[in-house]
Parts: C-alpha cells; sequence; structure tokens
C-alpha cells in the first residue's frame, strides 16, 4: 500500500455527501473515509457504510475493490475516472438524476422506524424534522467538530 494523504476523521468531518465528484454526490465524502479508514484515522466514520452503499450499488461497485484502488495513492479525479470505468456505465442524466433523489431522500420511502430515525436525529440537531439524509450528515458532522 501507499502512504496515502488522508483527513485525521477524530479531528474534522469528510468531505459533504452534497460534493460531487466526477458529477457524482457521495463520491469524495466515500474517498475521505476510505483513506481515513486505510490510514487508521476515520475515528467513527465508517468505509463502505449504507451510505457509501448507496453510490456503490447505483455504480455496481465493490467497497473493497474500490478501497484497494484507494490504497494505491490515486488522486480524487484518477478514483472518479476508475469508478466510471469499473462499474456499470451510466449517462450524466442518470448520474444527475440519482444525485437528485439522494439529496431529496428524506427517508419517506424507507420503513417506518428509519423515518422516525431519521426524524428524531433531525430534531435533536434543530433541522426541520422533515429534513434530508444529507442535511442531518451535515449538521451532525458540524455538531461533531464544534
Amino acid at each position: 500500500m501507499a502512504n496515502i494523504q488522508a483527513k485525521d476523521l477524530m479531528k474534522e468531518a469528510p468531505r459533504s455527501p452534497k460534493v460531487k465528484l466526477g458529477g457524482m454526490m457521495i463520491l469524495g465524502r466515500c474517498i475521505d473515509k476510505g483513506r481515513a479508514t486505510i490510514n487508521g484515522t476515520n475515528g467513527l466514520y465508517n468505509f463502505d457504510c449504507p451510505l457509501d452503499n448507496r453510490l456503490l450499488g447505483f455504480l455496481n461497485v465493490k467497497g473493497s475493490d474500490l478501497k484497494a484502488y484507494i490504497a494505491e495513492g490515486h488522486t480524487d479525479e484518477e478514483i472518479a475516472a476508475w469508478v466510471k470505468e469499473n462499474g456499470t456505465k451510466k449517462t450524466d442524466a442518470e448520474v444527475e438524476v440519482w444525485n437528485k433523489e439522494m439529496e431529496a431522500d428524506n427517508y419517506s420511502t424507507k420503513p417506518p422506524e428509519k423515518k422516525a430515525w431519521l426524524e428524531g436525529e433531525n430534531k435533536r440537531l434543530g433541522l426541520d424534522t422533515d429534513g434530508t439524509l444529507f442535511d442531518f450528515l451535515e449538521a451532525d458532522d458540524k455538531a461533531s467538530f464544534k
């Protein structure tokens, strides 16, 4: 494994899931967590988690394969190109539709207990209880590193 530069996620949050890399939301955050996991600085953040798997599942990329590629020390741009090349091919339009769905997800189509969990977390953080998962993640990151 290469010695890679990684954020210390015990001291700072990974990128917002809203940040686009290679046109895709979640990827930058996923890479930050992957690098930190490889370096042992992931803290409470988990790579290949359910959020990461929404992107990885959409692209049909295995988390273990992505982690191995990240561990080689590639840049963000190289990793974005790699997931596009090694996953199921998606048009820019398909990616944009997926991005919009992810950004708007407030768990309204999830089982009631998952929706109730997100509403409770949003309330705890002072957000609209019907807020999105991305809003929750950003607010939770901020609260964790005040």
